[in-house]
């Protein structure tokens, strides 16, 4: 199969994808002007059929730490391959999922004793949820309000946005959401003893809302003090993204259950785990006759173990892990004045390279756009920053005015400049409203209807 000549000979991609996959997400991106063809990618830029170059801020929503198609990722996942390894031997094993799952656990506080292996961040989301409830013997969960935390069945019952969750009801019974921050409403929930897990993302991924001082370490506290498993999504938070491997530490937190994917994969092969205690695993896996009590078929297949081996060395030997930490304080550092510098601008957020603007206004055309649809004004960034800057970004989440950033950990310093130059060019313009962007206003107030 020559795969160069299946793909140059498939036509509009665009086209293709709307027949067969999703025309809506596709009218989506037309509407916007997103719907580029794309030719290649290498670290933190992407290049279209024309030849332009793009700034990924967004960085496949924090699958890119490493970078797009890093050399050493796949050098590595091309050595596993011709290694001609015996697989998936169903009935014994092989040494990389070891070797991956001792290589992450040694990352992780003490009481992280064991790894389970999924393909996916909602799939590992799935096993802390079946495994905590059969672990306690409770069936309740408690999650909060906007977390989000995945799309499948169990994992959009944690999740706390709407949007997701309310096309899909009923969902599964014994899900409480309470509001991030509020600890008080924790412990109302959780004084009752019958709670299972508690589950929270350390930083909110919609809308980036990072924790009031104390919260987790409290959440943490009353957890233990209640019987209920401590839960920490770092599906999107791990391996980096805030300026620490995972984000969990900021806080000197030490949880019972810790889901991980997105950026372990390096961007080539999906993978996912569950790093749990050893109590948990050991409430489950408690005899021969229930070793098998969970799996997944591909989850530690020979390339997802490679490619998360490999990530695990990229970050240490090029030092992501701290270079994240840097360049989040300058990003901070050259974006916080712009809330003193714009009326629109109401808080400027983050924590590593996982950042975040608000927006918001009282001005007459700023009202105008929260009528047509909340939230509206982030587009008015987010769309000249693609066509004008070639700077690839996101609204942070539904009905919200915040854009957000994740971009892949080896961005350069001037990468961070030329987005902070273009994203002040950007919002002055936007404040202006011109009539080319009051026309794009009303096509995408109408996407959300």
């Amino acid at each position: 199969m020559e795969l160069r000549e299946l793909i140059s000979g498939a036509g509009d991609e665009h086209a293709l994808w709307a027949r067969t996959i999703n025309p809506q997400f596709v009218r989506v991106l037309r509407t916007i002007g997103f719907d580029r063809k794309w030719a290649s990618a290498h670290g933190a830029h992407l290049y279209d059929a024309d030849g332009n170059r793009y700034l990924d801020m967004l960085g496949g929503f924090g699958m890119y730490n490493v970078g797009r198609n890093n050399p050493r990722i796949r050098a590595a996942l091309i050595e596993a391959l011709e290694l001609d390894t015996p697989g998936m031997l169903a009935m014994g094993v092989t040494a990389l999922p070891g070797m991956l799952a001792e290589a992450l656990l040694e990352r992780t506080p003490p009481r992280l004793e064991r790894c389970l292996f999924t393909s996916s961040g909602t799939e590992a989301v799935e096993a802390a949820l079946k495994l905590g409830r059969a672990a306690t013997k409770r069936a309740r969960v408690v999650s909060t309000d906007h977390g989000f935390h995945g799309l499948t069945l169990g994992s959009l019952s944690a999740n706390g946005n709407p949007e997701f969750t309310a096309r899909f009801q009923p969902l599964l019974p014994g899900f409480s959401h309470v509001p991030f921050g509020d600890l008080d409403a924790l412990e109302r929930e959780l004084r009752t003893e019958d709670v299972a897990i508690f589950i929270v993302e350390p930083i909110q991924g919609k809308g980036v809302n990072l924790p009031p001082a104390g919260y987790l370490e409290g959440a943490q506290e009353l957890c233990r003090r209640y019987g209920t498993l401590f839960c920490v999504d770092e599906v999107q938070t791990g391996f980096g993204r805030t300026g620490t491997m995972f984000a969990f530490e900021h806080w000197g937190l030490e949880p019972d259950l810790v889901p991980v994917a997105k950026s372990l994969s390096g961007g080539y092969v999906p993978v996912g785990a569950l790093l749990m205690s050893r109590a948990v695993h050991e409430a489950v896996f408690d005899s021969m006759s229930n070793a098998l009590s969970h799996g997944s078929t591909f989850a530690p297949n020979e390339l997802a173990m490679a490619a998360g081996l490999a990530t695990l060395r990229e970050l240490e030997e090029q030092q992501l892990v701290e270079r994240s930490a840097r360049l989040g304080e300058r990003l901070l550092e050259q974006t916080l004045p712009l809330v003193d510098e714009f009326d629109v601008v109401r808080d400027v957020r983050g924590l590593g390279l996982m950042w975040a603007i608000e927006f918001e206004g009282d001005s007459r055309m700023y009202r105008l756009l929260e009528r047509a649809q909340r939230g509206l004004f982030a587009q008015l960034v987010v769309v000249p920053l693609f066509s004008d800057h070639r700077i690839l970004t996101q609204v942070a989440g539904h009905d919200m005015a915040v854009v957000k950033v994740l971009p892949p950990l080896m961005v350069a310093d001037e990468d961070v400049d030329e987005f902070v130059a273009a994203l002040r060019a950007t919002i002055a313009r936007a404040r202006r409203m011109p009539t080319s962007l009051t026309k794009f206003a009303l096509s995408a107030a109408g996407i959300g209807r």
